[in-house]
Order: C-alpha cells, then structure tokens, then sequence
C-alpha cells in the first residue's frame, strides 16, 4: 500500500476546507472508500464552504462519478437538490430535441446520504454527477496568466446565454450565483480521468493522518477546457414571477439586491457582465466588500453610480424623497483591450450592466442579436482559418438558417459576437468626481451600513 507524504501542521491549513472545518459536519471520506455500496473515492478534487468534491469510480456501471459531499446542516442543500430534481424533470418532460442550452447545465445522476455514528443524528447528503475539468477561473490564471483572451471570452459567453436562456425559460429558473468558479468545462475524454487515478496511485496526494479521519490535498481535473458548464444550484430559485431573498456573491450584487427589492432572472444577465469584465481584465470591477454583505453595500452602491450615473427617476419613486449628496470617484480603466475590440466589448457589456432589470436584455434576446456564427462544415482541425461569409458588417455577422450552433466551435474558433451598437459609456478613463442627488437611494444603505437585516 503507497502512503502519501504526510503534511506539516503549518501547511495543514492551506488543505482543509473552510477555516471552521469540523469533523462533526464535514464527512471524512478516504481514499478506497466505498460509499453507498457503489461509489469507491479515488481522489479529492477539491472544497468549498459547504461541501468537498470527490471523483470516484462507479463500481455498478464502470465510469467515472464526481460526488459532491455537503456538510451537514447547510442551509442550501435542500435547495440545490430541489432545483436539480427539477431541471431533470423539464428535461424529461420537453422534445427530443432538447433546448441548445440544456448541454451546458450540469445535471444530477444519483444522489444518496451518508448516516454517521449513533452519537449524532448529522447526515451528509451526496450528489453525483458526471465529473467535469477545471473552473472557468482555473483556466484564466493558470492558462492565460490572468487574463482570458477576448475571443475566447466571447465563445464561453455564447454557451453560457444558452445555458441561461434554457434556465429562464424553460425552467422558469434563476441560477442566483454565476461567478467563475461555479462554471467547469466539460472533460472531452473520460480516458484522461483513468490517468488522474493511476497518478494518484503512483503518488498519492500529500495528507494529514489524524486518529478518527485522514484529510486530503486536493488533485484538481487540469485537463483540456472544451464545452463550460453550468454548476453549483445552491443559491437557484425557480416557480414565481419575482423573489425576495439575499443571492449572489458579494462583489457581483446586482442593484436590486443592494436595495432589497425584488429580483427576477435578471441578476444572473447583471452578474454574467461582472463576470465577462473579470475574465478580459483580470480583475474584478467592484473590489469593496470590506466589513461583511451590508456593511459593504454603501461603497457597492457608490461603485455602481460612478460607472452608470445615477438611476432613471422612475426607480426612485415611492422611495424616501429626501435627497443626499455625496462624492464618488471612479478609476477604472480596461487596460487588456485596445480600439475597436474594446469599444465592442464596452458597448456590449453596458447593454447587460443596467440599473432598471426590465432594460437588461434576456439570455435569449442577447443571443438573437450577438455575432454568433454557425459551426464550420467538416471537422474542425486546429489551425483551420474562420472566413467570414458575407453578411458581416462592422464586427457583426448574420448566421443563415441552415447554420448549426455549436458550443464547442465557437469556444475553439473564438468568434466576435459582439453587437455593433452606439457607444454609451460605461468605461471612465479618467478619475471622475460626481456629485449625486439620490432621493432615499444613499440615504437608505447609509441608515443600515451597520447591518442591513
């Protein structure tokens, strides 16, 4: 039996999962383990705050599994299965021609729990699905040194719309948490995971041995990016018309969830233009969640005014009419593009960062009007030149019906999409001072910034 190298205490720390992490919540699994009498643990792919990730190989059917082992108690676990159970339902129920999105949505294969000691009523819950590679952030700073080529951004786009186009109409479904460490590209040969397995046998992943349960370093998937996919259904809610709880990330929040009004699918078209920024950019355009959600939504809120100006009138009606002014500045300059990629890739990215949600675009109508081309005929072979057919004009090329989209192409061609739109100004090249009058808008997060409740 090989043994991975055991781990200094110093660097434990660096490998275990959350910084609460406890054995009473988080499942020990071990390597050659086998859980529910099918699934036996060949690595640790890696961690979150609320789960670790295992890939195992499926004894009953002979492949590959990826098994999300959640905490016990968490909060979202109920809702990601119920949001799982039901993407698997529409899909059942709809054509034989499935919607173009739904092969960039991860969808659930099994899932089962384990039962811990007779001491503690605590059980994990496990869900399992086909394994996929790297994160979206993964592949930009290990690949692409922090910075995602533009092109490139544009074809992940494209399947990430139609991933959203399926969700929001289809499923009447809002995801509630894109960011890119919730999209994994889809692994194009299942061999490659034999090779992560007989890697692990050969050197096993350094561990910490204690005396009731082992913890791993994580071996992350580093294959080849193809196809992204969808994850991650934690924060998703689906089944009305509008909602009304806090979702989305810190730094991705969209007006609306800043100001605790209701929401609909449009958050996830206001967070996939953050996103799209910190992919070309490297960095993210709202840096200030110092002292927590709330406390941080007054900057939040000041970053967003100096980028678009101050909200349409009509947002501020039946709020408190007295008004505030206050000083902001903004800084930011998108340095990774230059002339007409970065006046495309602006106006583009303005069209999805919007005060008024009802203005933003759906997934559906922003692939109807992108540059989005059809698949080459043929195969695809690397190094094959993309011509484009007559039609396009400034950057922006019509597909003829008889076209077939395809996700993985456009992700390898790198295709300009963008549409070709007057600018509106989103980006600021120089430091700009404003002075705002927002009626109850400052007013209300300056009330709370010690907590919002």
């Amino acid at each position: 039996m090989i043994v991975g190298p055991l781990m200094p205490a110093p660097i434990l720390a660096y490998y275990l999962t959350p910084p609460d992490y406890s054995v009473k919540d988080f499942y020990p699994a071990a390597i050659g383990e086998i859980l529910n009498g099918t699934y036996q643990v060949v690595a640790k792919l890696g961690y979150g705050t609320a789960s670790t990730t295992w890939l195992c190989r499926d004894l009953r059917n002979h492949r590959y599994a990826t098994l999300k082992i959640y905490a016990s108690r968490q909060p979202q676990t109920n809702r990601e299965v119920a949001a799982l159970r039901h993407i698997n339902a529409v899909l059942a129920a709809s054509a034989p021609v499935k919607h173009g999105g739904a092969t960039s949505i991860r969808t659930l294969i099994d899932q089962f729990e384990i039962p811990r000691s007779k001491t503690t009523s605590r059980a994990n819950l496990c869900l399992v699905f086909e394994p996929l590679g790297m994160s979206l952030a993964d592949a930009r700073k290990r690949m692409f040194g922090g910075r995602m080529p533009v092109d490139i951004v544009k074809g992940v786009i494209f399947c990430l719309l139609q991933a959203l186009d399926f969700l929001h109409r289809e499923a009447n479904m809002v995801h509630g948490d894109i960011q890119e460490d919730n999209i994994l590209f889809a692994i194009p040969r299942k061999a490659e995971l034999k090779k992560v397995e007989e890697a692990e046998m050969a050197e096993p992943s350094p561990r910490k041995v204690f005396k009731t349960h082992t913890i791993y370093s994580s071996r992350p998937l580093e294959l080849q990016p193809t196809v992204p996919v969808l994850c991650d259904f934690g924060e998703a809610r689906f089944g009305s018309e509008s909602y009304g709880e806090h979702v989305m990330p810190d730094l991705y929040r969209a007006p609306e969830i800043v100001l605790r009004i209701e929401w609909d699918e449009k958050i996830d078209i206001w967070a996939l233009g953050l996103m799209m920024w910190t992919l070309v950019e490297g960095t993210n355009l709202f840096t200030d969640n110092r002292g927590g959600r709330w406390v941080s939504a007054l900057p939040h809120m000041a970053r967003i005014v100096s980028l678009l100006g101050p909200p349409p009138i009509d947002l501020l009606k039946g709020w408190d009419a007295s008004p505030v002014t206050r000083r902001y500045f903004d800084k930011t300059e998108l340095t990774a593009l230059e002339g007409e990629a970065k006046a495309d890739f602006l106006r583009f990215l303005r069209r999805l960062l919007q005060w008024d949600p009802v203005k933003r675009p759906s997934a559906h109508e922003l692939l109807e009007d992108a540059c989005v081309p059809g698949s080459v005929p043929g195969n695809l072979e690397d190094g094959a030149d993309f011509e484009a057919t007559p039609g396009c004009v400034s950057g922006r090329m019509v597909p003829s019906a008889e076209d077939k989209w395809s996700c993985e192409n456009i992700v390898h061609m790198g295709v300009v999409f963008f549409p070709a739109e007057e600018s509106v100004g989103l980006e600021r090249t120089e430091a700009v001072l404003a002075a705002v009058e927002l009626p109850a808008l400052l007013r209300m997060l300056a009330a709370h910034k010690g907590g919002l409740r």
